[in-house]
């Protein structure tokens, strides 16, 4: 695993583990409606009507969605939780992670 792949894995863990992370398509869903989240992550191998219907709701809200280069089974093995969508739910974080995947 290369060392941006382990600095990603990293902070997202760390943004699950204080609770400013939601995963899978209807949290994340919810918390781009409830204006919560304020970026958006997908994994490489997610489906392209999931993407799709992700990107809408973000568009609503302005909420930045980005690809990042990662399986759904290498966030589930790193992360701790099964999700090919993530929502991060704090600035801070979203901006770390934004700069982490260039």
């Amino acid at each position: 695993m290369s060392v941006s792949k382990e600095k990603l894995f990293g902070l997202l863990t760390i943004c699950r583990k204080a609770g400013r992370m939601t995963m899978g398509f209807d949290s994340v869903k919810e918390s781009i409606l409830t204006d919560k989240a304020k970026a958006v992550f997908l994994a490489s191998d997610i489906s392209a009507k999931t993407e799709k219907e992700v990107r809408f709701f973000a568009d609503q809200k302005a909420v930045p969605v980005h690809c990042i280069d990662a399986t759904i089974a290498e966030i589930e093995f790193s992360v701790g939780g099964k999700g090919g969508v993530i929502g991060i739910c704090d600035e801070g974080f979203a901006k770390k992670l934004t700069e982490l995947i260039g």
